[in-house]
């Protein structure tokens, strides 16, 4: 077995972080067999709302340290987010219900419904793990699937004073909140916090694919963590095809050549790190065989079960942008997590229904670099625009610490400016300056690439932003008026297409993300499942069970989640230019073989 340098005289706490899809549940998992083999007791934990460790080993485990019988000395343990943030919620709101006005309650509430408030609730119930405990001491590892983010730490780092500042009404800017009620557990959370700093004993790994998006996310993970102390860091790139694959396969060849670039490309910062690389391998990784061969390097003999091409017929693009097109003008929204291709399939959508004759603003708040390089030309009838995150940032966090923050004392000011560093207040930003454009939909298409979650969309709205402010200026004047939420929210004007991939993890984050837009009464229109292997042609034996994998997820969007759908094929070479991203989006054959 090759050595593995994140499992190079490993402390006893691992974390194990990445965007969703990336493998670091499958890896997290395989590391923590490894070290059972070798006799080390192992507890494995995760936190990650997707979490499938126990469909992984084949048992039901739930909130509670459960052993693995066919693993000696392994046990695991799943903390549900989303539970422990219900309970996180009761805990802090309950004592103020009754006592404050319902519009603060209610304000305090949609505070807490963010990932933020999610997160934090999750280092709540595992800050017993990272600290000297009964519950662990029999351990030597524990191995933590999904780690917090550098923001999450930094909030667990701040002074007191939460409560009363939010319960004055001076927090109403982002996702202030989540700390609120926790001064009796501070001492417990400064060791937590500490003890991940703590490069003797804890040691994080970034799992990222040999994508550059993908490995710009994570380029941007090392260096949150490690602006805050958090430097022991090892990065794992997984999923890389291997290069037998390519010899008899275009397309093989083509996702070969790609991911060499990615790797011979690496962001400076991650170069500096230990790394490992995994080889993709055709089956899925649920079962003890399968993860006792996902880190091993060397060739692996592998029954391929599918011996012929799979015949996929579902909808294309073409076929949702037939219907967008029906209407000469309104507003497309693409959402998704981060490493999707959204802003791939923006430009497709916008440059097709220009290529109709149909005019098409198409505005991003994506790196303009990226969207420069995508479009790779002009158009007739298509404009473009580029809102720049950080420049719309810094604009409305002034407005707020000039308005909001200019009665606040030193202290409030302080939580006020960590406050407007959540990833909230970017959303909210951009969101103001893409609510300039919208009103461009009503005689236009305006086709928007990254846009707002349903919980920004509601923190708007509940903390008095221009939807209600609007609503109770004009509700008593007979005057007709649209705000852009309402807009968001009439389906005659607006079609929300939610971009995935055809993977367990990422199908699952954009059903949460749909549970989130309808929260705040958006029903999105379409689901579109990108970069499918099943979708194209393909030799590879590899590939071909890869494509066989993609069958369950592709029908779990066509019969569970999604009004209608659409299935875009991985491609030999990137939809980069115009007449690629006409190909990708007006339903001509895509032909992997030229």
């Amino acid at each position: 077995m090759a050595a593995i340098k994140f499992l190079d005289q490993p402390p006893r706490f691992l974390f194990f972080t990445g965007k969703g899809g990336v493998g670091k549940t499958s890896i997290a998992c395989a590391t923590a067999i490894q070290l059972a083999d070798a006799g080390k007791r192992v507890l494995l934990v995760s936190t990650d709302p997707a979490s499938n460790v126990g469909q992984v080993f084949g048992v039901s485990i739930g909130n509670r340290i459960t052993a693995i019988a066919a693993v000696p000395n392994l046990a695991a343990l799943e903390i549900d987010p989303q539970a422990a943030a219900q309970a996180y919620r009761d805990r802090i709101v309950g004592p103020v219900r009754g006592v404050l006005p319902d519009g603060v309650v209610k304000g305090i509430e949609e505070q807490l419904s963010g990932a933020c408030t999610t997160e934090i609730a999750a280092f709540d119930e595992f800050t017993a793990l990272l600290i000297d405990s009964a519950l662990t001491a029999d351990y030597d590892h524990i191995i933590f699937d999904t780690a917090p983010t550098g923001h999450t730490i930094r909030l667990l780092q701040l002074p007191g004073a939460w409560s009363d500042f939010l319960e004055e009404g001076k927090g109403d800017a982002s996702c202030l909140g989540p700390l609120a009620g926790l001064e009796k557990q501070r001492e417990q959370y400064k060791a937590a916090v500490d003890a991940l700093a703590d490069a003797d004993h804890t040691r994080l790994i970034l799992v990222a694919r040999a994508q550059q998006a993908t490995l710009r996310e994570v380029t941007r993970t090392h260096e949150e963590l490690t602006a805050i102390g958090l430097s022991q860091q090892h990065l794992v790139i997984n999923g890389i095809l291997p290069h037998i694959e390519a010899e008899n396969d275009p397309l093989a060849a083509a996702i070969h050549e790609r991911e060499h670039l990615a790797l011979a490309t690496l962001p400076e910062v991650l170069k500096t790190l230990p790394r490992d690389e995994v080889m993709l391998k055709p089956f899925n990784l649920v079962g003890l065989d399968a993860l006792r061969q996902l880190l091993v390097d060397t060739p692996v003999q592998w029954h391929v079960r599918v011996a012929s091409p799979i015949e996929l017929d579902e909808p294309s693009l073409a076929e949702l942008v037939d219907d967008i097109a029906k209407d000469s003008h309104g507003l497309v929204m693409l959402m998704g997590k981060g490493g999707v291709g959204k802003t791939t399939l923006a430009a497709a959508v916008a440059v097709e229904l220009a290529h109709r004759g149909l005019p098409v603003h198409l505005t991003t708040s994506d790196p303009a670099a990226h969207l420069t390089e995508t479009l790779s030309g002009s158009l007739e009838n298509l404009t473009i625009s580029r809102i720049d995150p950080v420049a719309e940032t810094e604009r409305y966090r002034q407005h707020v610490l000039q308005t909001k923050g200019a009665k606040l004392d030193t202290q409030g000011k302080a939580l006020l400016e960590e406050d407007l560093r959540s990833p909230c207040t970017e959303e909210i930003a951009v969101f103001q300056a893409f609510s300039r454009i919208i009103r461009e939909a009503g005689k236009q298409f305006v086709v928007m690439d990254t846009a707002p979650t349903g919980h920004t969309l509601l923190l708007l709205d509940a903390t008095g932003a221009y939807h209600r402010e609007i609503s109770r200026q004009m509700g008593s004047s007979g005057l007709h008026y649209t705000t852009p939420m309402m807009q968001l929210q009439d389906t005659q004007r607006t079609k929300v297409l939610l971009v995935t991939l055809a993977e367990t993890t990422p199908v699952l984050e954009a059903a949460n993300l749909q549970a989130d837009l309808r929260r705040a009464g958006i029903e999105p229109w379409a689901w579109v499942i990108n970069n499918s292997v099943a979708a194209t042609v393909i030799h590879s034996p590899l590939l071909r069970q890869r494509a066989a994998n993609e069958l369950r997820e592709i029908n779990a969007v066509a019969t569970t989640h999604a009004q209608r759908y659409a299935v875009v094929p991985l491609l030999r070479e990137e939809p980069i230019g115009i007449s690629r991203l006409l190909e990708l989006a007006g339903g001509k054959r895509i032909n992997p073989e030229r």
